[in-house]
């Protein structure tokens, strides 16, 4: 039995009070604890730790230790934003989206030593609503003469989607919910209807997008969810069918570009309302050959009746129906060696024998004919399965786009010529006119001296009529151009310099 002289007394301080116990030594605190039936939560501090030995100690603390968690809800304000635009009177503001409050959720840590509070952190802090900003637009005055035109050009500034009709000085709103995203902007070749897609919202993380229509002869703004998600590329009204539209689908992936394609095509047809009457797969999911997680272009002829494919390493037609995909060519695909994969550009000659492309050349120098920086504009007669060069060294966004009959027998076709053709990724373009048969080629814009244009899709106009001239619109430095094929005359549409997309029907 231990002595009293073989026993070391040791004074515990803890929940107020103090208790001694006798312990051998070389004992530890914990045994010392567990003498005096102590017992330690998680978060309860003693000095000396649990772990040490008794020698000469003859006091042991013990600090109590909790811990309460309280969540405060933050309002976090909207901001405001204001939006410039010609088509308002100068100084007049229109509010296109009224703003609302975002919600943040905050947790925060209180820790109490012996019932007293000693710390306070943020532990946790989550978005619950995001703030949504009010939009005011303000009427600038537009330095530039209003022009006629035919048919009706739609475009997007600042998230939404604005009309031109009659005239470009004739705007008016047709979406204002300031989310389109730009993937998609088609109008119906009546120009009632508008094919666009919107943001979704962080919340949805598999969904990146989902596809709309617009009505643009309505008193009021009137939109439709057609419930399909998930559009990059590929969709759009099919020429001369008013309520026929056609689309590809993604999936969504984490890892960039953000998406891996379907390269399915499905068509829908809506009745004068807008619903879904009717639809169809035309080209079912499939890898897309090399590269087909980018994505596969579709391209219908100027008629809506033949149905044409890029890939990244052919070029192709497609039944529409029953699928099959006929290979006409092969393409060296192109290693960009980044999160995106280049397509070849094609366009339907207006009597629908000719496809114009962008075709990836080889080039002796290069490693392989893969890195290859050469690029032509050929044309490829489907029936006759032959292909011509007719434009070397373009670049490789030459965008190749044939118009409308000019009159019986001839039409143009509009392209992008690199200012830089070996360095084409990053160099910027000048706009190109050429005879079908690739002579009488000229530079119309921009003029000698000013910057050349981003690459971009060319789009031109409907057939001449009533004295109005065939003309080809663009954008430049964020503004609508226009310029006449013939002359080289070129007019500035719009100033604000916030347009980011077109379409012209």
């Amino acid at each position: 039995m231990p002595t009293r002289s073989t026993v070391i007394p040791v004074v515990i301080k803890a929940d107020g009070k103090e208790i001694t116990v006798d312990v051998l030594p070389g004992s530890s605190v914990q045994t010392a604890l567990d003498t005096a039936g102590i017992t330690l939560d998680a978060l309860d501090k003693v000095n000396p730790s649990a772990g040490t030995a008794i020698g000469d100690v003859t006091l042991i603390t013990v600090t109590r230790v909790r811990e309460e968690f309280e969540t405060r809800e933050i309002v976090i304000p909207f901001e405001h934003q204001t939006v410039r635009n010609e088509a308002l009177p100068e100084g007049q503001t229109m509010l296109i989206q009224p703003g609302e409050n975002g919600q943040r959720q905050d947790t925060y840590r209180r820790v109490y030593e012996d019932d007293l509070q000693t710390s306070e952190t943020l532990f946790k802090s989550q978005i619950i609503k995001e703030a949504r900003p009010e939009i005011v637009m303000i009427g600038v005055r537009a330095p530039f003469s209003s022009v006629s035109i035919q048919g009706h050009i739609v475009y997007l500034s600042s998230g939404n989607i604005w009309m031109m009709e009659g005239a470009t000085g004739n705007r008016r709103l047709v979406v204002t919910t300031a989310d389109t995203d730009g993937h998609v902007l088609s109008l119906s070749a009546n120009g009632k209807w508008v094919l666009f897609t919107r943001k979704i919202k962080d919340s949805e993380p598999n969904i990146i997008n989902s596809l709309w229509l617009a009505r643009t002869d309505a008193n009021t703004e009137t939109l439709i969810n057609l419930h399909v998600n998930n559009v990059i590329q590929a969709a759009g009204f099919i020429p001369g069918k008013d309520v026929t539209f056609t689309y590809s689908t993604v999936e969504a992936r984490t890892a960039a570009p953000g998406w891996q394609s379907n390269n399915d095509l499905q068509l829908l047809r809506i009745d004068e309302g807008g619903q879904i009457i009717g639809g169809k797969e035309l080209v079912p999911v499939n890898s897309g050959g090399v590269f087909g997680w980018w994505g596969t272009r579709y391209v219908w002829s100027q008629d809506g009746e033949r149905l044409a494919y890029a890939r990244p390493d052919s070029i192709g037609l497609v039944d529409t129906d029953n699928g099959e995909m006929t290979e006409l060519m092969r393409i060296t695909p192109l290693q960009t060696r980044g999160d995106w994969a280049w397509v070849p550009a094609i366009g339907w000659s207006p009597d629908h024998r000719t496809i114009f492309f962008t075709n990836h050349n080889q080039d002796p120098a290069a490693s392989t004919p893969e890195q290859s920086q050469r690029f032509n504009i050929s044309a490829l007669v489907p029936r006759q399965g032959l292909a011509l060069e007719i434009i070397p060294e373009t670049g490789m966004f030459a965008y190749p786009v044939p118009s409308p009959w000019l009159d019986e027998a001839n039409y143009f076709v509009a392209y992008l010529q690199a200012a830089f053709p070996d360095q084409s990724e990053t160099s910027r373009t000048h706009l190109m006119i050429m005879d079908r048969d690739g002579s009488n080629r000229r530079q119309v814009f921009p003029p000698e001296g000013s910057q050349p244009m981003e690459p971009q899709q060319i789009i031109w106009s409907p057939p001449a009529e009533d004295n109005i001239p065939q003309r080809v619109a663009f954008l430049y430095q964020g503004n609508i151009w226009f310029v006449d094929p013939f002359s080289g005359t070129s007019q500035q549409i719009t100033g604000d310099g916030l347009v980011s997309m077109l379409a012209w029907r």
